[in-house]
């Protein structure tokens, strides 16, 4: 049997349903979230909420959901994630079902990034604007705090926005690599074996 790049007939089953709607899903609250900032915030916050309900119910998952959306599947050392970034510049990287451990290091460094914002999001909107669940604990905070907490939410923001790119540039590149479409296995949960 042919195992080419074409060939779907030896295919495994690798991403679950909870995995690729929690992908997508945040794709369009992220999304949603950094375009209305502060001209929709009734939208910008409900798209912040979304956000940290996905990342709860991944933190979750990635310690009960199935084999390849745990983090013991793809949470490596540093040092293999140094040596497998250097092979991937080489174009010699092995090919892996689950995520690689570049993968997974952006992953963690994404679930943190995206932790961070949120927090201080919600933090921003209980100081400006006395809602949300942390307005009890910045109900008297200063204009120089306010200025602070939206000064770093909006770096947190862009900062994601850097993860998101360096996150696509991998994705294609390790799908050129492999030969491997890999934003369709994201969708149909299945990839080669």
């Amino acid at each position: 049997m042919s195992t080419s790049p074409a060939d779907t007939s030896a295919e495994v089953h690798v991403w679950d349903p909870l995995v690729r709607l929690f992908h997508w899903t945040l794709v369009a609250a992220f999304t949603l979230a950094f375009f209305t900032e502060d001209e929709l915030q009734n939208i910008h916050v409900l798209a912040g909420y979304t956000v940290v309900g996905l990342l709860l119910l991944r933190l979750v998952w990635g310690f009960v959901g199935s084999r390849h959306a745990r983090f013991s599947d793809f949470v490596h050392h540093p040092r293999t994630v140094l040596r497998y970034t250097a092979a991937v510049l080489r174009g010699r990287a092995r090919r892996y079902i689950g995520h690689n451990p570049a993968g997974g290091a952006m992953i963690v460094a994404m679930i943190v990034m995206l932790l961070v914002t949120t927090g201080l999001g919600l933090s921003l909107y209980g100081a400006q604007n006395g809602m949300g669940p942390l307005a009890g604990v910045f109900a008297d905070a200063s204009d120089a705090l306010v200025d602070v907490l939206k000064d770093a939410h909006e770096f947190c923001a862009y900062s994601c926005v850097a993860l998101i790119g360096a996150h696509l540039l991998g994705v294609l590149w390790e799908s050129v690599l492999h030969r491997e479409n890999l934003p369709r296995a994201m969708l149909t949960g299945r990839k080669r074996a």
